[in-house]
């Protein structure tokens, strides 16, 4: 009986010792909690230990060390791993590194240090990005335009541009809400701030804020932004030196013929759009899709992601890794950006072709990069303002999310030269 003990002892101590790696799967079928999977390998970034992010296979799963401590907290956090043999592991690298393959394995190497760009004051809608990150328990600091114009961003690897409005017209709600508590109190704090910082006027502080973010990408940052953020950060810069806000937002009347005189070769992702001059409708320009969509009703809204060579290049395989193809879609104050308006230079991720509309687009500008993600909220098709936030719990396996959390996780690894 001794000996048998002992015998199983043995077999199991050599199990134990030959089980070299934990593999977080992230296809559909085996992940229980897509969202978390994130923030355990953020967790493992953050010990000082390198992960391999492996492009397009089992759903852009990830190879871990392994360790105790590691199980343990994939069990404390409800992620779904498999232990895997050193044997076992190397042969998902070999059949990955196949040329027939289009896959391949990214090491991440650290963990990025997160910004959040967002007012100290509380807003009357939540943002997709800090509840992502909250959920996932991924460490973040949040920063606003104090901090921006004193020179700061350099602290960190990644910024998110929280539901902003950087043309200084105050998000555009002066038709419906101007009379509510919420929009003359942040009017006035806005006001407040901009007068600290040395700035007669709310645009052209909002404007300063633009161009340091810009100057903070082609440094080499990554930038990421979502919904009013994406539209209005290009319009400040290509409205660099030209008054575009009508007088109830700064006071004083708009340059005459101010659309002629926008600065296209200046901005990230759009070109020759128009700008919306009324005061009382509810959008910054023509980039945005969201009042041309009416051959696109809710139970058919989805977006497809567009497929590119692991290999050849990671960087947008990186950023569309999914256990779908197809996203639900979901509206915004800018949900979708028009197609004949986005540079050429700027790569279309993900998007609608019936309407003709991309959803989720990237480019480089300098050293950096940026990416641009249409919509409010994943996971609330039309989030207005004043709606309860959406509750992550009852959404772990979100593809809509997981493109957020893809971002987030781009500056850890180690970069290749990218073809397309």
């Amino acid at each position: 009986m001794s000996k048998i003990v002992t015998l199983v002892f043995i077999l199991f101590f050599s199990v134990q010792l030959k089980a070299s790696s934990i593999l977080i799967p992230m296809d559909a079928d085996s992940q229980k909690n897509h969202l978390k999977a994130y923030g355990i390998t953020y967790w493992v970034l953050s010990k000082q230990q390198k992960v391999q992010w492996l492009l397009n296979y089992r759903g852009g799963s990830f190879l871990l060390p392994d360790g105790e401590s590691i199980r343990k907290e994939c069990q404390i956090r409800g992620v779904s791993f498999e232990v895997l043999s050193d044997g076992q592991a190397n042969s998902i690298l070999d059949e990955i590194s196949s040329p027939a393959k289009n896959q391949d394995a990214v090491i991440l190497e650290k963990a990025p240090r997160i910004a959040v760009y967002s007012p100290k004051d509380n807003q009357p809608w939540d943002d997709a990005v800090t509840m992502a990150l909250t959920y996932a328990e991924i460490p973040y600091t949040t920063i606003y335009d104090e901090e921006v114009l004193g020179d700061k961003l350099a602290l960190y690897d990644w910024l998110h541009l929280h539901h902003e409005d950087f043309t200084g017209q105050y998000g555009k709600f002066y038709g419906a809400y101007r009379a509510t508590p919420w929009y003359i109190e942040g009017k006035k704090n806005a006001e407040k701030l901009a007068k600290k910082l040395g700035f007669d006027k709310v645009s052209e502080e909002k404007r300063a804020v633009a161009l340091k973010i810009r100057n903070y990408v082609i440094g080499g940052g990554f930038m990421f932004a979502m919904c009013s953020a994406t539209d209005s950060f290009d319009i400040a810069l290509a409205a660099d030196g030209i008054d575009i806000v009508e007088p109830m937002f700064d006071g004083d009347a708009s340059d005459p013929n101010y659309q002629a005189s926008l600065d296209f070769g200046k901005t990230f992702a759009f070109t020759d759009f128009i700008l919306e001059r009324s005061p009382l409708k509810y959008e910054f320009s023509s980039i945005d899709m969201t009042t041309k969509r009416g051959n696109v009703p809710k139970e058919s809204d989805y977006f497809s992601l567009m497929e590119f060579s692991a290999k050849w290049d990671p960087v947008p395989t990186m950023l569309c890794q999914n256990h779908t193809s197809l996203v639900k879609g979901f509206m915004g104050q800018t949900t979708a950006f028009t197609r004949s308006q986005i540079k050429p230079t700027v790569m279309v991720l993900g998007e609608n072709k019936i309407n003709e509309e991309a959803r989720y687009i990237h480019g480089i500008k300098g050293k950096g990069f940026f990416t641009f993600y249409g919509g409010h909220d994943p996971e609330d098709y039309q989030h207005r303002v004043g709606d309860p936030k959406t509750e992550l719990e009852l959404h772990p396996t979100s593809p809509g999310y997981r493109l957020i959390l893809n971002n987030v996780l781009f500056p850890a690894a180690r970069k290749k030269k990218q073809k397309t």
